[in-house]
């Protein structure tokens, strides 16, 4: 493995100086690029390509061919550990991911096993392995899982849902069921993001997609407590070097401060709250990321770089910033409009950077 010839992603992460600020887009490697969606129809499925390592790694490249991004993410799918206990993923055309045999009693969450990394998903390690070899030292490659609780969701409901009646059912009426689902789920995405640190990824992230659904006390006890039980079981350095992890709640902006103290290294953010507000809310104790609308992708290329120096200006001088999306982007996103935000991003934050070496203010630029 070569040494990175650009590290900028982990250095902010760890809130250490940078230049400017590094850039990646969740969903970065996906429908809105011709090149995917040739690649896809190749694998036959959506399926097929996530468990096809070769061609996973050659989605995880595109977008970096495309444009100057500072990390590239593992091309895979939050739903693959569930699938491993043996739920039997699939995907409907239009209506998202399902699984055959959701989980609906104490038998069906007694009969689940953490699955073994280099077996029932080696397809997944093989690729971290392919993907970081091919990088040559490029960029870091981020690892990720889902959360327990947003993976328990999928495996309750059975499908997409938008009421979350089912897993929230569990959790009020079966509250020991639901425990042991998330123990044994916390269990699995540790070992899962271990064997991905272990095979080359270099920052991890875990999507809580759906613990913004949650009241504030059921967020920290069916959410953030089983996310730090994952956080304290993570290797956090290889090689020699801080293998950063980055929590992100969709919705969470109101627990923001109660994250900061999890034991990650750095917050996504959504859109929904303004970045300096967050960067208040959590004082510095970690980095963040985020947090341009998704939506801001449709607009002309000025109108996306004013919007970009807003994120950038609202965070404010100083390192702890990894520009993103609020959320993934757009499937129907025209690739010009990334490209624009990416050039705006390396451009515009130059400034900030600069005045955290020269202690004076930053030249705002539009």
């Amino acid at each position: 493995m070569t040494d990175l010839k650009n590290d900028k992603l982990l250095r902010a992460l760890l809130r250490q100086p940078v230049d400017y600020t590094p850039v990646w887009m969740m969903r970065q490697a996906g429908r809105y690029l011709p090149e995917y969606r040739a690649t896809r129809a190749r694998a036959g499925s959506f399926l097929d390509l996530c468990r096809n390592p070769e061609l996973a790694c050659e989605v995880t490249l595109q977008p970096l061919e495309r444009f100057p991004l500072d990390a590239a993410i593992l091309f895979s799918d939050i739903l693959t550990i569930p699938d491993a206990m043996g739920l039997g993923l699939y995907f409907t055309e239009g209506e998202g991911p399902r699984f055959e045999r959701p989980i609906r009693d104490a038998s069906d969450v007694r009969r689940l096993a953490i699955p073994d990394m280099e077996d029932e998903l080696g397809y997944v390690m093989d690729a971290v392995g392919l993907i970081r070899r091919e990088l040559d030292g490029r960029v870091p490659l981020i690892g990720f899982s889902g959360s327990p609780w947003t993976l328990a969701t999928y495996m309750v409901e059975g499908r997409s849902t938008k009421s979350f009646a089912r897993a929230k059912a569990m959790a009020f009426d079966c509250p020991e069921l639901m425990h042991e689902l998330l123990a044994k789920l916390s269990e699995a995405v540790a070992a899962y993001l271990n064997a991905q640190v272990a095979r080359g990824a270099q920052a991890l992230m875990i999507f809580d997609t759906w613990g913004g659904v949650l009241t504030p006390r059921a967020f920290r006890e069916l959410s953030l407590d089983y996310m730090i039980r994952i956080l304290s079981r993570l290797t956090r350095e290889e090689a020699g070097r801080r293998v950063p992890v980055i929590l992100f709640t969709k919705g969470g902006g109101n627990w923001l401060s109660q994250m900061a103290g999890s034991g990650c290294d750095a917050l996504g953010v959504d859109w929904t709250l303004d970045l300096g507000d967050a960067r208040r809310l959590v004082q510095d104790r970690v980095a963040l990321q985020g947090n341009l609308d998704p939506c801001v992708l449709y607009a002309s290329p000025e109108r996306i770089r004013e919007e970009v120096a807003r994120v950038i200006a609202s965070y404010g001088p100083g390192s702890g910033h990894v520009f993103n999306l609020g959320h993934g982007i757009n499937p129907d996103v025209d690739p010009d409009r990334a490209a624009a935000m990416v050039e705006a991003v390396h451009s515009l934050s130059r400034p900030f950077h600069d005045a955290e070496d020269r202690g004076g203010s930053p030249r705002h630029q539009a």
